[in-house]
């Protein structure tokens, strides 16, 4: 049995259902067009719809990650996430997570209330990112990023030797078993064939024994219109619940709750169900 995590002032027991990880973009510049940089009451009110919804975490960011997006410096991204990530801890009642690959973000984000990092280049980022998450004992996603390596041959085999060598990181540097989340980086560097290819063998990554974040959300794994999207995203999320999946980092958190209450129906034994 996976060993639970500590998350703010929840704790995630993996196993017995999926948790939903909300999406709140805090830049001008998302790739799927919902960014709401600027409106810290429209954010506010968004997140809390998504806590209506059914999310279990809500992962602020304030740096696009599409493809060719630029770069946001340091002071920039501090100046884009903090003030929503305060205002948030006030008015939320569920843990947040900051979604950034800069240590000092990070640092910042959880002095103001995150419980979570979600770094999108697996601790290879920041050289920093690793002991600040350390020194604050809060739990870390994971994720296999392969935008600066064309991968060829087995995509699994190379998300499997990238997430091994991030994880020794993780641990080098002091984290807890308990603390690391791992992510196969759906969209990082892969084609949509690879994409695709990395839902249907999901449950290989249950090899290190963590939980495993999976995010599909809008993301173009096959060729389709964006009225579209959340057709796909459903497919891929109950494909990948049936493949291990533990929390769900999605955008349309209303309709990927029952999704994910009807996939964990199916796949795991849930109190209260008939």
């Amino acid at each position: 049995m996976v060993i639970p995590t500590r998350c703010g002032n929840r704790q995630f027991t993996w196993g017995e259902r999926t948790y939903l990880m909300g999406i709140l973009n805090v830049s001008p510049d998302s790739f799927s067009g919902d960014g709401l940089a600027g409106d810290p009451g429209i954010m506010a009110s968004r997140a809390k719809k998504m806590v209506d919804d059914g999310a279990d975490i809500i992962d602020v960011g304030g740096e696009s990650t599409r493809p060719g997006a630029m770069p946001v410096s340091v002071e920039e991204e501090i100046r884009r996430v903090i003030p929503v990530i305060a205002r948030l801890g006030r008015e939320l009642g569920i843990p947040l997570s900051i979604d950034t690959y800069k240590a000092e973000v990070a640092r910042l984000a959880i002095e103001a209330g995150v419980g979570m990092i979600n770094d999108v280049c697996g601790l290879n980022g920041d050289p920093g990112m690793a002991r600040v998450a350390a020194a604050a004992g809060v739990p870390v996603v994971i994720v296999s990023n392969q935008r600066n390596t064309a991968i060829e041959g087995d995509i699994m085999a190379a998300v499997i030797s990238d997430l091994r060598e991030s994880i020794q990181v993780a641990r080098d540097a002091g984290m807890v078993e308990e603390n690391i989340i791992i992510d196969p980086g759906i969209g990082f560097g892969k084609s949509p064939r690879q994409n695709r290819e990395i839902v249907r063998r999901l449950a290989e990554l249950k090899v290190f024994e963590r939980p495993i974040l999976l995010g599909t959300s809008r993301k173009f794994m096959i060729d389709l219109s964006p009225e579209r999207w959340i057709e796909a995203t459903e497919a891929s999320i109950a494909i990948g619940i049936a493949g291990g999946a533990d929390i769900v980092r999605v955008h349309d958190v209303k309709e990927m709750a029952r999704v994910c209450r009807m996939s964990d129906a199916i796949t795991r034994k849930l109190k209260g169900t008939k």
